[in-house]
Formats: structure tokens, sequence, C-alpha cells
């Protein structure tokens, strides 16, 4: 199965479906076997004393792709924000990440944008500037819908 963004216009009004790989356990050396060096976008989780999955880390990546940026932020060893460094420590064996790619720089910008503002309360940036309305659905192998 392929995990990537698509999507439908109608006007000035975007329909995106992203198609997310199934959660995986981070690790350094899965990580640099099974992810992709292309450009997407990856969200990264810690799941709690009670099970549940935490965002922590949305991130996109164009130059280096997903299989770089996801290397930087899963290994305590190479990450340099403070915060995350944090997070990966404490939760060091619950750090899970998931991710979906794309052909279109102004795609994942728009994508990255609605994710943001509705995850991380309106710390989206911007978009591409092509619409005026973008519509997300997700698709998960492992049925979780975050939206």
């Amino acid at each position: 199965m392929d995990y990537v963004i698509t999507r439908e216009d109608e006007g000035r009004t975007a329909y995106y479906t992203l198609r997310w790989s199934p959660f995986a356990k981070a690790d350094k050396y899965e990580i640099t076997r099974s992810v992709p060096a292309i450009g997407g976008i990856a969200e990264i989780y810690y799941r709690d004393r009670e099970g549940k999955l935490n965002l922590f880390c949305l991130q996109r990546s164009w130059y280096g792709g997903l299989r770089a940026v996801l290397r930087e932020r899963c290994d305590p060893i190479i990450e340099k924000d403070p915060w995350r460094l944090s997070v990966l420590v404490k939760w060091r064996d619950r750090i899970y990440y998931r991710w979906t790619n794309t052909e279109s720089f102004a795609d994942m910008a728009d994508v990255m944008y609605f994710l943001a503002e509705t995850s991380c309360a309106g710390a989206g940036g911007e978009t591409s500037g092509r619409f005026d309305r973008i519509f997300v659905r997700e698709i998960d192998a492992g049925k979780l819908v975050t939206i």
C-alpha cells in the first residue's frame, strides 16, 4: 500500500486524503531500513502510562526526506531541541511514529497548516495560498484518526 497524500479540489476548496503508514515503535535501525528518503509529513508520539498516544512532534520533511527527519527526531543522541529531547529521554521505550509522503511541496504546506491548526492550537504557519478552504481526511492502517 502507498502511504501518500492525495488531493481533489473544487474551485478554491481542497479535499486532502492522508494515508498514514502503520504506527511503528521508534528504533533507529528500523527507521533506516523501512522509512523512505522522500518528502512527506511525520507524526511522533509517546505512549503514556495509561496507554494513550500523545502527539509531541509534527514534522514536515522535503530535502533529506522522511528517513532523515525521523532518525533525528526519534534518537536522543541526535535530537537537539531541549523539549523534544526531554520527551525522548522520559518515554524512551514508548516512542511511536507514522508518516505519509507527497511529491508536492504546496500540498505539504496546506496539510501541515491544517494539522498544526487542529492539533497545535494555531501553530499552523502558512498555506500554499491556492485555496480558501482546506479539508483533510485521515486513513490509518491502525484505525487511529487524530482529527
